[in-house]
């Protein structure tokens, strides 16, 4: 069974988004829908401006939503009342940039959150870092610092920081966007790992905001265009990409071509 046919674990129902008041007011989302079933990977593109980030900021609640609900699990974490910070526990972001802290090791990076927030002790908290650095390939770089490493080495320590402490969710906003042309292949081989393999025998639910539409189309199991703050098109790789329905998302992918 398709991962989308299942019930979601993640769920947007009339999400809207504005900054600025008055004449200044942006509308950046305007009523959006989506739903990331477990185990499944949704991709969402779309110009500079559509909405991208935002939406994924909005499920990692580093913005407030004006309206609409964000459901994970069926609960509602969009309700100011809500625990952010149990629930940012449950989820892991991933950045365009890489901010990792320069003064700290790649493994002290990778184990601050589980020692600090989550309270493990750091002997369990090495091991656990070190097998997910050897997971995206960085077992050797453990007690590098950053500066040490390439940007793209840099990109996939992130990412362990990120999956180390076993989140429900990935959210992925342009993380390859900030790397020299060469070093992106290494970054999108080691999501396509992910998606194909997991971690710990567990499927990885990815949330992934991308211009890289090869990526795209190999990955995702649903593709959501966004533009101007609106789902405009939604569906397979191959529908979406290859024989989209509105003119927008055509429009779109000829300025890619």
């Amino acid at each position: 069974m398709n991962a989308l046919q299942g019930a979601p674990l993640l769920a947007l129902r009339d999400v809207r988004k504005s900054f600025g008041t008055g004449v200044d007011r942006k509308v950046v989302l305007d009523g959006v829908d989506l739903d990331v079933a477990e185990g499944a990977c949704v991709v969402v593109v779309g110009s500079s401006g559509s909405g991208k980030s935002t939406l994924l900021r909005v499920v990692d609640l580093l913005e407030e939503v004006d309206d609409g609900q964000v459901l994970l699990d069926g609960e509602d974490v969009a309700d100011p009342w809500v625990d952010a910070d149990a629930v940012r526990a449950r989820l892991a972001m991933v950045f365009q940039q890489y901010n990792l802290f320069p003064h700290l090791r790649v493994l002290d990076n990778v184990t601050l959150a589980p020692r600090v927030v989550h309270k493990v002790p750091r002997a369990e908290a090495e091991a656990a870092a070190l097998e997910m650095l050897e997971r995206v390939g960085l077992a050797d770089k453990a007690r590098a610092y950053p500066d040490q490493l390439s940007g793209g080495q840099q990109q996939r320590a992130a990412i362990a920081r990120a999956l180390v402490n076993g989140p429900e969710l990935l959210l992925l906003d342009e993380v390859t966007s900030a790397l020299d042309p060469e070093l992106v292949g290494e970054v999108l081989d080691l999501l396509l790992s992910l998606r194909s393999e997991g971690v710990a025998g567990r499927p990885t639910t990815m949330l992934v905001a991308t211009h890289e539409m090869g990526f795209a189309r190999e990955v995702a199991d649903e593709v959501v265009f966004l533009h101007a703050g609106r789902v405009h098109e939604r569906g397979t790789p191959d529908q979406v990409l290859r024989d989209p329905r509105q003119e927008r998302t055509r429009e779109f992918l000829r300025r890619l071509r």
